[in-house]
């Protein structure tokens, strides 16, 4: 923290000199340099603290200062993971500016370890077209596997399936291990090969150091989410236990174990790890399920303090969801799709094409919302608010036996959606094809008195 609070203290400082200047007719200062920037003395205590003191006393002697400056920048993405403070990705990305800052006079072109910090830092703040820019140049001028990495990531996150595969098979070619595999698994899913997305997986948390507790809590947690999937819930509980040993809070674990307590029906322990997640990291898919938790226990004051939070942060927070967020609950149809609508501009994939569809949805834009959802299940991949979409959005248009289908579909998965859409789907399920849907007010609340 103190950090960035010394980052900001010196843009402050600047604003006011640049002011001050202004004022007195006197040329303004000259911008400060990234590698300033980086240098700003960093405290604290944990290893993460001390590998990055350690990197800015290398850079600071000036010698090796691109490799210098690159190992800085990584031990800058280490503590952003972490912390799951962006301040530090943008540290990480002034790293790379320095590099090309601090090397300008002997090359013409840009150092590949400037492009991967660079590259890697726009992929993290979804700017995936920049992001693909800047692999396709790292692949083309020397394409080691992480570079064939980040342009899969690019191109997945923007639809580009058959490029990513390609990049990603290129990845665990050249370098097999936890980050090529675990994108191999990631992609296996989203094509609809569950069995597959748990094996490569497993190669991908066998090969996590022991001492990389980041690393093994968010490959345990990847992998637990798949086997709940596949309905090994003993399996998931399994994996969430190393998770947990690894990083006792690390947020994705504790929305898994939410997940795992509440197909359980024990509401006491969901409601306990999603407060725990959401004081760590308040992003709207664990806010949104901590609210209706809180709905289906009785705590309705809380619940409505947790969906106004929700509505004032979301959109910062992660835009898709609360694309999502806002089309479910009815609270603003038009946001969601002006959100679904922008967000498409950059990140294509199956996702965000499902977002737009129920956004369109919630706007009565029935045909286009078919369309759309078309696109979201056109690779197969195995999620339930997927299937509960495309069910509902059949029905409305009037295709009562494909929504039966995806209505058994999304069944399967039951455990994995939020009360109110579990409530929608037996509404659903138990009406076709005369009812509604959103006929008992679950899906899309409007009323005053809801949160």
């Amino acid at each position: 923290m103190r950090t960035i609070l010394s980052l900001l203290s010196l843009a402050f400082v600047a604003a006011f000199c640049i002011a001050a200047c202004e004022r007195s007719d006197e040329p303004a200062p000259a911008p400060a340099r990234a590698l300033d920037l980086v240098l700003v003395p960093h405290a604290g205590d944990d290893e993460r603290d001390e590998a990055i003191q350690r990197a800015q006393t290398r850079v600071g002697t000036g010698q090796q200062i691109e490799a210098a400056l690159g190992h800085l920048g990584w031990a800058y993405v280490a503590k952003a993971r972490a912390s799951r403070d962006e301040g530090y990705y943008r540290l990480a990305q002034a790293c790379g500016e320095a590099i090309i800052e601090e090397t300008a006079a002997t090359t013409d072109s840009r150092p590949p370890e400037a492009l991967l910090l660079l590259g890697h830092v726009a992929a993290t703040f979804h700017r995936f077209s920049e992001a693909e820019s800047i692999a396709a140049e790292l692949v083309q001028r020397r394409g080691l596997p992480f570079d064939h990495l980040l342009l899969g990531d690019a191109f997945m996150e923007q639809g580009k399936i058959e490029e990513a595969i390609a990049s990603y098979q290129t990845g665990v070619d050249l370098k097999p291990g936890l980050q090529s595999y675990a994108r191999v698994g990631w992609m296996r899913w989203l094509i609809g090969d569950l069995e597959g997305a748990i094996e490569a997986t497993e190669l991908a948390a066998g090969a996590a150091s022991p001492r990389d507790r980041e690393s093994v809590a968010w490959v345990r947690s990847r992998l637990g989410h798949f086997r709940m999937l596949s309905g090994d819930r003993d399996g998931a509980k399994e994996e969430l236990a190393i998770a947990l040993a690894a990083l006792p809070d690390y947020p994705p674990a504790l929305v898994l174990e939410a997940k795992l307590a509440l197909a359980d029906g024990d509401t006491e322990t969901a409601i306990a790890s999603l407060r725990r997640a959401v004081a760590i990291e308040p992003l709207p898919e664990p806010l949104w399920l901590l609210a209706e938790v809180l709905i289906e226990a009785g705590q309705d004051e809380e619940a409505k303090a947790v969906f106004d939070e929700l509505a004032r942060t979301g959109e910062r927070g992660d835009p898709r969801t609360h694309a999502l967020f806002l089309a479910t609950t009815g609270r603003s149809p038009e946001i969601a799709l002006r959100l679904a609508e922008a967000e498409l501009e950059e990140r294509a994939d199956y996702f965000t094409r499902d977002a737009l569809a129920w956004a369109l949805f919630a706007n009565g834009r029935i045909a286009e919302a078919r369309t759309e959802m078309d696109h979201a299940l056109a690779g197969g991949t195995i999620d339930p608010r997927l299937f509960f979409h495309a069910a509902v959005i059949a029905h409305a248009a009037g295709e009562t036996a494909e929504a039966a289908d995806w209505i058994a579909s999304a069944h399967d998965l039951y455990a994995s959606l939020l009360p109110s859409e579990r409530r929608a789907l037996e509404g659903l399920a138990k009406n076709l094809p005369e009812a509604s849907p959103l006929a008992d007010g679950t899906t899309n609340p409007r009323s005053e008195d809801k949160p």
